[in-house]
């Protein structure tokens, strides 16, 4: 009988260091993607940002983002991506397409957000995108009649999907390599955001070499 309760006692204290151990465990900052998403660039190690115009802590992590991506080796592909979940999410990812289309967004990226979340500009329509663009520069005619464009329609359609198999609930929001989703505050903050990402693009490309061998 003594031997049967000290096996108990045993057993449980097993069990408790088991739990207490699980509990310990930190979770991972990424979530591992069921199904991956092709990249857009084959034979590139490929990270992007999912944003929103309107996305205060999108706009906080430019400055910090922005140097990083200027650094990135040749081998990775930086891609953004504007989040929409409709209302002016949709009307600011489809400015961004647009500019992107006409090869300016580079050069008006930081203006935009500038207006929108400094001078509280609301640029939901394509009138009042036009004309703050104007000033940056940007054609207003050619701005609308690519913003009203079949192929710009196509893009809105294209981004939204991946934005579905990304899995995403909110920005901003980073994919690597089609497999690995994170935010910045899962990841523990922009910095650290950025590390995650660097350390999980080492991981793919270690894998490649490795295949390649």
């Amino acid at each position: 009988m003594r031997n049967l309760i000290i096996s108990a006692a045993l057993v449980a204290a097993s069990l408790f260091g088991m739990t207490a151990q699980a509990a310990e465990a930190p979770a991972a900052p990424y979530v591992e993607l069921t199904n991956p998403v092709p990249v857009a660039v084959p034979g590139k190690i490929e990270v992007v940002e999912l944003f929103w115009y309107g996305c205060p802590h999108c706009y906080a992590f430019e400055p910090v983002i922005n140097p990083w991506v200027a650094k990135l080796p040749s081998d990775v592909n930086f891609v953004r991506i504007p989040a929409m979940f409709g209302g002016p999410w949709d009307a600011h990812g489809q400015m961004f397409l647009t500019l992107e289309a006409m090869g300016v967004e580079s050069k008006v990226h930081s203006a935009v957000f500038e207006a929108i979340q400094k001078e509280h500009k609301r640029l939901t329509t394509p009138e009042e995108m036009a004309e703050f663009l104007a000033t940056q520069g940007v054609d207003k005619d050619k701005f609308l009649a690519t913003f009203n464009s079949f192929a710009i329609k196509g893009k809105v359609v294209q981004a939204k999907e991946l934005a579905k198999k990304y899995e995403i609930s909110g920005v901003p929001t980073m994919i690597v390599n089609g497999k690995y989703r994170f935010d910045v505050g899962s990841a523990g903050g922009a910095e650290q955001a950025l590390q995650l990402a660097d350390k999980l693009v080492a991981q793919e490309r270690a894998a490649n070499k490795a295949a390649a061998n």
